[in-house]
């Protein structure tokens, strides 16, 4: 009787703390075997939910030709990656779950929404990313996983798997925090894994400047595709969400969310253009463009400071960035940087919530401030959305996640 509670206790605890079973399942699946039966269900793409998305839909405003409508209900959306075929598309939240997002006739609708790798406990996966050849990687709190052929191993729920970065082994377990934690990836054209790395305080103490240069923490790491190689790309960023690389010049572009509690209008947020290996773009001396932080006013900063490229609102919460490089929309966009505003939270008159386009001149340097897209979702202050990323579709067309709707949207260019 004794063993048979204890046995009951233990798949309890399995249950409820899916965490525990993580290096059992991770194995299992790293060894090519399979776990046990489970549930799969779908997420529903018809019904009342969806009719009310299409209604908020209706008032936002795009420029003239361009339009905007329901792709799929994701919940919790995050960042995303389109796989190569143009099939599935993979789409990451702050919670425990990636989810596959199948559009078998690309339509330009999604059919169907599932869990991606069901078997496998996961935490804060937010950032996935593909390789040119077809390799997905997904970004945790502290781990990062490589899933080979995953377009072809989604439909079923155990998948391959290998790991690339051992849990607690991207940053210092004593930095673990539910601020600050969801990371995204690329993979540049050197075909080396970059990786951003918030940290998890507004201003950090001073203590921790040693370890933060030490990790890459506030900064970009790469590695190669294996884990192996790992050093700090870029450095004196707070909490850079968003990043791209530039198709015409190679250069890695890197939104970066700043200083809250100093004002409704200071300091900027930041849109950067990091030129080459080892910048530093100056927090935390600097909150935010040029503002200096209260706690590091006295301090001097590094003499070879970058400033951003373009400061954008204060207090907006810049989430994705992409460079368009498809034929859909017309010719002023192509190599244009499409991002977010996930809009913000601690200011008494909200801003954001929308998708912002920036143009570029032939220098590769922008034209001038970043200006909205796709807008409406910031209803006198309401959030009626708040979209998180954008990822370019097989078409051409433009994928915006909205972790508040729960959703995916699709905004398309017919000239109409």
């Amino acid at each position: 009787m004794k063993l048979r509670i204890a046995a009951m206790l233990a798949v309890t605890t399995a249950l409820a703390y899916p965490g525990v079973a993580m290096a059992d399942a991770l194995q299992t699946l790293e060894d090519m075997h399979m776990t046990p039966p489970m549930e799969w269900p779908t997420i529903p793409q018809t019904g009342e939910k969806a009719d009310q998305v299409k209604q908020i839909l209706t008032k936002i405003k795009l420029p003239p030709g361009f339009h905007i409508g329901l792709y799929a209900l994701v919940p919790d959306a995050r960042h995303m990656a389109v796989g190569p075929q143009g099939v599935v598309t993979f789409v990451g939240t702050r919670k425990s779950k990636i989810w596959a997002v199948t559009d078998r006739a690309r339509s330009g609708v999604a059919e169907e929404v599932k869990e991606f790798a069901p078997s496998l406990p996961k935490k804060l996966p937010n950032g996935p990313c593909f390789s040119k050849d077809g390799f997905l990687y997904v970004v945790e709190q502290n781990r990062v996983l490589q899933y080979a052929a995953a377009e072809f191993f989604y439909e079923s729920p155990d998948v391959a798997v290998s790991v690339v970065v051992p849990e607690g082994q991207l940053i210092p377990k004593s930095e673990e925090s539910f601020n600050h934690t969801a990371r995204e990836c690329r993979v540049g054209p050197d075909n080396k894994l970059y990786i951003q790395l918030g940290q998890p305080y507004n201003v950090p103490p001073k203590d921790k400047a040693e370890l933060d240069r030490k990790v890459g923490m506030g900064g970009i790491i790469r590695m190669d595709q294996d884990g192996k190689n790992r050093e700090i790309y870029a450095l004196g960023l707070r909490n850079p969400v968003g990043m791209d690389f530039n198709p015409k010049d190679k250069t890695l572009w890197s939104n970066d969310n700043q200083v809250d509690g100093m004002g409704d209008d200071i300091p900027p947020g930041e849109m950067n253009r990091i030129d080459k290996i080892g910048e530093n773009f100056g927090f935390p001396w600097y909150g935010g463009g040029h503002t200096r932080t209260n706690e590091y006013k006295s301090e001097t900063p590094p003499a070879d400071v970058v400033f951003p490229e373009v400061e954008q609102v204060a207090h907006a919460a810049d989430l994705g960035l992409m460079f368009y490089t498809g034929d859909m929309f017309p010719a002023k966009y192509k190599g244009a940087i499409f991002s977010t505003q996930h809009g913000s939270w601690n200011r008494t008159v909200p801003v954001g919530a929308r998708v912002m386009v920036t143009f570029l001149k032939d220098d590769g340097h922008v034209t001038g401030p970043s200006i909205p897209f796709a807008e409406g979702w910031n209803e006198d202050g309401h959030y009626l959305g708040r979209p998180v990323d954008v990822a370019q579709y097989w078409d051409g067309s433009l994928l915006v996640s909205d972790d508040l709707v729960g959703a995916v949207y699709r905004i398309w260019y017919d000239g109409k």
